[in-house]
């Protein structure tokens, strides 16, 4: 019984230690955080992607993501390419000390997939795309505090 007891206490003192060491450790990592986007389609330009995504209050928005940041070294992005079935495509943006650091593109290899759309041939959006920009927020981030 006092077995049963000891290890009783043991554990309860484990598990309300455990919450006070992942604090700790969340706190060091506080400066980076992301940003997960559902995405409504995306559509491929001659300098990038245009994605459209939904914001808070249902209205869509575009962001544009040079092609430069997925495919050369050191780009700023990645692509990811999700295996066929339902999982939708996303974006997530992952920010350093309240700063831009890369994107990621989760994105259906198949052209068919709805997620996929087509720009009317004489769309001029180039100046649009700024692979060198060293900001890169979506509309409803919110700076950090």
């Amino acid at each position: 019984m006092k077995k049963v007891c000891f290890l009783t206490a043991v554990m309860v003192a484990l598990v309300t230690a455990i919450p006070v060491f992942a604090q700790d450790v969340g706190a060091r990592n506080s400066d980076f955080y992301y940003v997960n986007v559902p995405i409504e389609k995306i559509y491929p330009y001659s300098k990038g992607y245009v994605v459209a995504y939904r914001d808070n209050v249902d209205e869509v928005l575009y962001t544009y993501l040079p092609y430069d940041w997925f495919f050369t070294i050191g780009g700023r992005g990645d692509i990811i390419s999700l295996s066929p079935g339902t999982a939708w495509p996303y974006l997530t943006v992952f920010y350093k000390a309240g700063t831009f650091s890369h994107v990621r593109l989760y994105i259906r290899n198949e052209s068919n997939h709805p997620s996929w759309g087509s720009i009317i041939y004489d769309s001029n959006l180039d100046d649009r795309f700024n692979p060198e920009a060293e900001d890169f927020r979506l509309d409803f981030d919110r700076p950090v505090e």
